[in-house]
């Protein structure tokens, strides 16, 4: 039984950090690959980065560029998303996903994810 938790979310003010972390069990996060994606009320869910586990690989939506930085723990099971500098439309409620892809591009594409989580809220104020 595959099962992704995510934690970490919090309301935060512009600016400010926050790391979100995603504890995999069920599924070996080795040579696998995880994304983070997000959706804010009203909008449609869109990527916000992906890593491949296997190399390391990691890729980001613009929007998040420079500020947002993916890890993942091989040994814990668990992914993380650090969060920089966030800003207003950072809000919105995150979703860890995994799956089996290690086509770089393709890491950002909610389609290429068998198993997502519950999600977990990230509220940023000014």
């Amino acid at each position: 039984h595959v099962q992704l938790v995510e934690s970490g979310g919090g309301s935060v003010q512009a600016g400010e950090s926050l790391t979100l972390s995603c504890e995999v069990s069920g599924y070996t996060s080795a040579g696998n690959c995880f994304g983070w994606f997000r959706q804010a009320p009203g909008k449609e869910r869109e990527p916000v980065a992906g890593i491949y586990t296997g190399d390391g690989r990691t890729t980001y939506a613009d929007s998040v560029e420079g500020r947002f930085t993916l890890s993942r723990d091989n040994a814990k099971n668990t992914v993380y998303l650090q969060m920089n500098r966030l800003r207003v439309e950072d809000t919105a409620m995150y979703y860890c996903a995994a799956g089996t892809q290690n086509i770089l591009f393709r890491l950002l594409v909610a389609n290429e994810y068998n198993y997502w989580g519950q999600g977990t809220q990230v509220t940023v104020s000014t």
